[in-house]
């Protein structure tokens, strides 16, 4: 285990994750029906995934933020952040605004009062 795999978001919560899960397991032997099947895509426009679908493992909360689990081509489990899939809910503004805007205006006021200075 490297520094770099320490300092890696996906590594940390992936470790928690196995660790939570060797500490608690479910008292329940019955399978999710709603989790058999549950599939989501990668909508980040840069992610090199963009567009791969995958199987939901499990959707947790992680190091500050909602993440996907799913086991890849190499059956290593992976993550991401869902904000980058399609298992979170669209934006509401981004619904409304029909595609006619790609910057919501709290957005762009924060972005000026950075290049401003005055956020640190």
């Amino acid at each position: 285990m490297g520094l770099a795999n320490l300092r890696d978001p996906g590594f940390r919560c992936e470790a928690a994750m196995e660790y939570s899960l060797w500490l608690w397991t479910p008292l329940s032997n019955a399978p999710d029906a709603e989790a058999e099947r549950r599939r989501f895509r990668v909508t980040h426009p840069f992610h090199p995934l963009f567009g791969r679908e995958f199987d939901l493992v499990d959707y947790r909360h992680c190091w500050a933020e909602d993440s996907v689990f799913y086991v890849d081509e190499t059956d290593q489990l992976r993550s991401l952040p869902a904000s980058w899939t399609s298992a979170v809910a669209d934006d509401p503004f981004v619904v409304l605004s029909g595609g006619r805007s790609h910057f919501r205006v709290a957005d762009l006021v924060e972005l000026a009062k950075l290049i401003q200075g005055e956020v640190r």
